[in-house]
């Protein structure tokens, strides 16, 4: 009998295929050997998925809170009975605040389509306020649109065609590692463009350590060598780019001896990189953390034109939208438009009273949300009903009014598409043990409150049909296989001009210069924060059940002995948004001026996380797009 198929909903590039089975009660899993991305292996974070499944601490019954917010003082109920108290606080709260007040708050923790977004149906017909998404990658995506019209860039198998990929602002052997995996199966010579000397730096054939937020001089330096080196495409940029000259007259003002000063690249360096870049026509894997920045979005829109300049259509990855999944979410059912709130603002929203009523699944946000003294803060003082349906009592959890345990992947039927690749994969239920899913919720809950509409009572195979047939894929096929292909239609450059555009007219509607700009930032403590993720971990994922954190703040050897410090010192990071203790790890990996933290570990276990530091500040001209890495701190002896 065949392996049931899995895929891990995490949220990660990769998005892997798994083949599954539960054998004298225990799960195995191993890597589908058949795919083509994942091809049959599984990161450590996947290895460890039946250690994840068995956890102990997972929720097995409902909790109503009868102590402090925060004191984990709960007691077990029935799911009628939390279902229903639910209910009759989510119809009072509309009744008495208006629909508005209520907000549902989720995000990737699951990436499921079903499990994603099934649950918002429910919401949108309520009518109530959305979250305008910011904490990952929207600065990013506002400035590949401004440049390309679309995130959406090379399909990673179209690397066996190329001689060149670089990880700027990656590190894709933690975060991508099928995708660095497959890049060497190619051929490729890789590089990396980063503050940080990561592992994937490390494993790079060329590393180039630039300064925090100097990206976007580096890429216009380089731009200005290729350009006035001739080593540009013409025939591609003449036909294809609009503003062309504008900019080369831009970066012809532009002194390589200022790009050298401030991004600590030697004038040599950023011309050995234009010229090769250029002769091997590399691909640019663009990545999400260093645009989480006051600095980021000018970034990518600098790098995204380099591919551009050497004739690459879409030679950048960021993101893929595969399919159209929003009938899963089904805002049809809403009558009148959304109001939403930016993400990073949830505490700001709250202090307002525009809140009454909080409802949270797939998302941690008292561990991923930034200025966390903030929000806790904003929860105990003010007066909002917190529900939190999740596998374990989180962070977010222990604050809230009701908890209700949520089963795994392994335990019910979902699709998954990937923001890397172009494969949709099945995920099939394995075995049941507690919780239930988030669509067995929602149709829970509409039946407490009364709802007859029947989108709220679809199954979760008849969404998965809808959502395959409306994108022309079929799903007994899908269910054989494991995962389809989806081919990529025919497209072009969707911006005003309808070429790639150097000079860019959308940024000038946002009040944006027509080119990217560089500006350095200078916080009121003198080190600049970097809070990547860990490798075993996925922002506040597995760090209860996995165990293999690194809590230490790692420092430039120089900035140590200016304080003080030695390999080990238990010091005090500080700002003014809070402070956290620890212990120090010298490293020349960090350069002088930046100190780094692993982000958004739990601090029920640890005491404390990254995010007790960093700041809410959000880049409105970038969709409100989050800085948490344009945090400033000091750091002293204990």
């Amino acid at each position: 009998m065949p392996m049931p198929f899995s895929v891990c909903t995490r949220d990660c590039y990769d998005t892997c295929s798994i083949l599954s089975e539960f054998k004298d009660r225990r799960l195995k899993v191993r890597g589908n050997p058949e795919h083509p991305i994942t091809a049959g292996f599984l990161c450590p974070k996947g290895a460890l998925l039946p250690k994840w499944f068995h956890a102990e601490d997972r929720l097995k019954r409902p909790l109503i809170r009868t102590g402090e917010r925060g004191s984990g003082s709960f007691r077990e109920t029935s799911w009628e009975e939390a279902i229903e108290l639910v209910a009759r606080k989510l119809r009072k709260t509309i009744e008495d605040h208006g629909s508005e007040s209520v907000l549902v708050y989720q995000y990737a923790g699951d990436r499921g389509v079903v499990n994603y977004a099934f649950p918002l149906r429910l919401f949108h017909y309520l009518n109530t306020t959305m979250l305008d998404y910011g904490i990952c990658d929207r600065a990013g995506q506002e400035a590949l649109r401004d440049v390309y019209g679309t995130a959406v860039g090379m399909d990673p198998e179209e690397l066996k065609n190329q001689r060149l990929i670089v990880y700027w602002g990656v590190n894709a052997f933690w975060t991508n590692l099928h995708g660095f995996v497959l890049a060497r199966k190619y051929g490729l010579k890789i590089w990396s463009v980063d503050v940080v000397r990561t592992e994937t730096a490390k494993r790079s054939d060329r590393f180039f350590q630039i300064k925090p937020d100097t990206d976007v001089l580096f890429a216009l330096g380089v731009a200005k060598v290729i350009i006035e080196e001739g080593l540009h495409d013409k025939a591609f940029v003449r036909e294809n780019v609009y503003g062309f000259k504008e900019f080369k007259n831009y970066v012809k003002t532009l002194s390589l001896d200022y790009v050298s000063r401030e991004t600590g690249i030697g004038i040599e360096e950023i011309k050995t990189f234009a010229r090769e870049f250029a002769e091997k026509r590399g691909v640019i894997h663009i990545g999400y953390g260093f645009q989480r920045s006051l600095a980021g979005g000018e970034a990518v829109r600098a790098i995204a034109i380099l591919p551009a300049l050497i004739g690459h259509s879409f030679g950048f990855i960021y993101d893929m939208k595969t399919i159209d999944k929003s009938y899963a979410e089904g805002a049809f059912l809403r009558t009148k438009p959304a109001k939403r709130i930016p993400q990073m603002k949830l505490a700001e929203y709250i202090e307002r009273g525009g809140i009454k009523f909080l409802y949270v699944y797939n998302s941690n946000p008292l561990a991923s949300l930034p200025n966390q003294n903030r929000l806790r803060k904003a929860l105990i003082e003010n007066d909002v009903f917190v529900v939190t349906h999740d596998i374990f009592l989180t962070d977010t959890a222990l604050y809230s009014d009701v908890v209700l345990p949520a089963n795994t992947f392994f335990e019910r039927l979902d699709i998954l598409d990937s923001y890397y690749h172009r494969y949709v994969a099945l995920n099939e239920p394995v075995a049941k043990l507690y919780g239930k899913s988030n669509s067995e919720v929602t149709r829970l809950l509409a039946k407490a409150l009364g709802i007859k509409n029947r989108h709220l009572y679809e199954s979760d195979e008849e969404v998965i049909r809808k959502v395959l047939e409306m994108n022309g894929l079929n799903w007994e096929t899908l269910k054989r296989e494991g995962f389809l292909k989806v081919p990529e239609k025919p497209r072009r450059w969707e911006t005003p001009s309808g070429k790639i555009e150097f000079f860019s007219q959308r940024a000038v509607k946002r009040g944006l210069s027509p080119f990217p700009k560089y500006r350095s930032f200078k916080g009121k403590y003198p080190l600049r924060l970097l809070t990547p993720t860990h490798r075993m971990t996925i922002t506040s994922q597995y760090h209860n059940t996995h165990g293999m954190i690194d809590p230490n703040l790692y420092v430039n050897p120089s900035d140590a002995k200016e304080r003080g410090l030695e390999d080990g010192d238990t010091v005090e990071v500080f700002n003014d948004n809070g402070s956290i203790r620890t212990e120090v790890r010298l490293t020349e990996d960090v350069p002088p001026g930046v100190v780094l933290l692993y982000k958004a570990f739990w601090a029920k276990l640890l005491g404390w996380n990254a995010n007790f530091l960093t700041e809410d500040e959000t880049v409105e001209k970038y969709g409100n797009g989050s800085a948490y890495h344009s945090t400033w701190v000091d750091v002293r002896k204990v």
